[in-house]
């Protein structure tokens, strides 16, 4: 069944977040599941990240070439980012330990690249041309090696997904206000008419 890429879906704020967040309920064997267990979804991943990421993309589209190799080199950032930013969280700072397999997973994903990212309106190299989707996000992913960077990422207390909190006063709470906040408030009302039924019923 192909999964339908929509904006909550993208809601990492960064395209090595929104990446590590295609497994779904981190943290809960019982109930996690990996959107890319079929690995054709990762073509349409990139995709309809050109759209929810063109601004840190800046504008320039992304291409994914199917094989084994390409496969494995995104999972393999993947899992390495999302443990090297969800113990940053935890612990309020980069653990050296995370960094070598997160380094070499990224030049796994630059490697027989040529591109000059960085540049004023062109964050991500030229426009004009696609950039391969895991060279796109092993630059997305070492961004969030800068100080400012990392320490915005949060981890929604929902649905356990890492987020870039870019509010005023950095109290974003949600991935997502209208999913994961909504869900919230939902449980909390629920319970509080679970608590007021029972304390009627000891009346």
């Amino acid at each position: 069944m192909n999964v339908s890429w929509t904006k909550h879906r993208f809601s990492g704020g960064l395209l090595a977040l929104d990446t590590t967040n295609t497994v779904v309920l981190r943290g809960d064997p019982a109930r996690s599941f990996d959107r890319f267990e079929d690995t054709a979804e990762i073509a349409r991943f990139a995709a309809a990240a050109e759209g929810f990421r063109s601004a840190e993309l800046g504008g320039r589209g992304l291409s994914f070439q199917f094989s084994d190799a390409a496969v494995r080199r995104v999972i393999v950032l993947r899992e390495a980012a999302d443990r090297m930013l969800r113990a940053a969280v935890l612990s309020g700072g980069i653990e050296t330990i995370h960094l070598p397999d997160f380094l070499r997973a990224c030049a796994a994903c630059l490697d027989e690249s040529a591109e000059r990212v960085g540049a004023d309106g062109m964050p991500f190299g030229d426009p004009s041309l696609p950039i391969r989707f895991e060279a796109a996000l092993a630059v997305s992913a070492l961004s969030l090696l800068a100080v400012d960077a990392w320490k915005k990422v949060r981890i929604c207390p929902n649905c356990n997904w890492l987020f870039v909190d870019r509010s005023r006063n950095s109290s974003r709470l949600w991935c997502d206000m209208s999913v994961c906040g909504n869900r919230n408030k939902a449980k909390r009302h629920y319970q509080r008419g679970k608590l007021a039924g029972g304390e009627a019923v000891h009346v």
